[in-house]
Order: C-alpha cells, then structure tokens, then sequence
C-alpha cells in the first residue's frame, strides 16, 4: 500500500489527521473519495476548510490543488457549502 504522503498536496499534518479517521494509505483515501474523506475529517477536526477538500481531490487526482478545474473547484465549494447548513 502506498504511503499517503507519497501523494501530491498530502503532507505530514494531513496525513496524521486522515490516519486519525481511518484512512491509512492512498488505496484508502481513494476508496473514500475526496468528499467522504473530506466529511470524516469535518466530523474530528471542525477547523479543516475548503482548502483541505481541494489538496484531497487533487491528491486523488494526481494534481496540484491549484490546478483543478473551475468546474471540479465550483463542485466541491458547493459541497463544502452544503456542510454548514
């Protein structure tokens, strides 16, 4: 299994909080999605932001999260969105 650091935009911190809900490689994160990921990491750790949920999609996409598409950014800040109501 590959180490999620081994990702682009995952770093130490992130990696400590996504292993923390459960997600311990790349396989897992990729199995979860950016979005499910992104939703556990809400539930333990209320300070993660938007930024967090593009560094995951870009991760799992195999891009600089300042490189995703308008339309996949537009996507996910909706989602974000949808979390605080």
């Amino acid at each position: 299994m590959a180490e999620l650091t081994s990702m682009l935009n995952v770093g130490a911190e992130i990696e400590k909080k996504l292993k923390a809900v459960g997600i311990g490689s790349a396989e897992d994160l990729k199995d979860a999605g950016s979005k499910g990921a992104f939703l556990r990491l809400k539930a333990r750790f209320p300070n993660v932001c938007l930024v967090h949920l593009y560094a995951l999609e870009g991760a799992i996409s195999g891009i600089s999260h300042e490189q995703l598409p308008g339309s996949v950014k537009r996507d996910l800040r909706e989602y974000n969105d949808g979390l605080k109501q």
